[in-house]
């Protein structure tokens, strides 16, 4: 039995932290956001944004964290099957955690697709719109991964404790 709490106590502490460790790079676009988006010229957020690699960590190490921010909660709800309500907050914020990486692949996806193919020079004449797709994208994944989190939070303060 107590070989059982401490496998489990290792799995909540992993889960948590790997959510975590992927919502923050996702909350942080969204601290950049207003400034990127009113503030800062067309030319300084395509150098910064496309052309220094200031992002690439948030896909080297993010990407897999998004990964296993769904397999984590899953296989957490899988151990507390028998321990509702904590099961189904738990699979639900592995749900809401595919649903956010589902929701980069739509949004944020193409528009990282199109800002692979700009070039130094003039800005281009979609600059806007794949600038507003980018952004706002990176605030609907947030809030997504954000309520996954919560979900994860409650579902861990409710397991059974006995």
């Amino acid at each position: 039995m107590t070989e059982m709490r401490g496998f489990l106590l290792f799995w909540c502490t992993l889960t948590a932290t790997i959510a975590a460790l992927s919502l923050g790079p996702s909350f942080a676009h969204v601290l950049e956001s207003v400034p990127r988006l009113t503030k800062w010229s067309p030319s300084l957020w395509r150098e910064t944004t496309v052309f220094n690699g200031q992002f690439l960590l948030f896909a080297v190490i993010g990407a897999p964290l998004d990964v296993a921010a769904i397999a984590c909660p899953g296989l957490l709800a899988w151990q507390l099957r028998a321990d509702r309500p904590a099961f189904w907050f738990v699979l639900a914020a592995a749900v809401l955690y595919a649903v956010s990486l589902a929701m980069w692949s739509i949004l944020v996806k193409p528009a990282n697709d199109v800002l692979a193919t700009w070039m130094p020079g003039p800005i281009p004449e979609n600059f806007d719109a794949i600038r507003l797709r980018w952004e706002t994208g990176h605030m609907v994944v947030t809030g997504i991964k954000a309520a996954g989190f919560v979900s994860l939070v409650v579902g861990l303060l409710s397991i059974r404790h006995g």
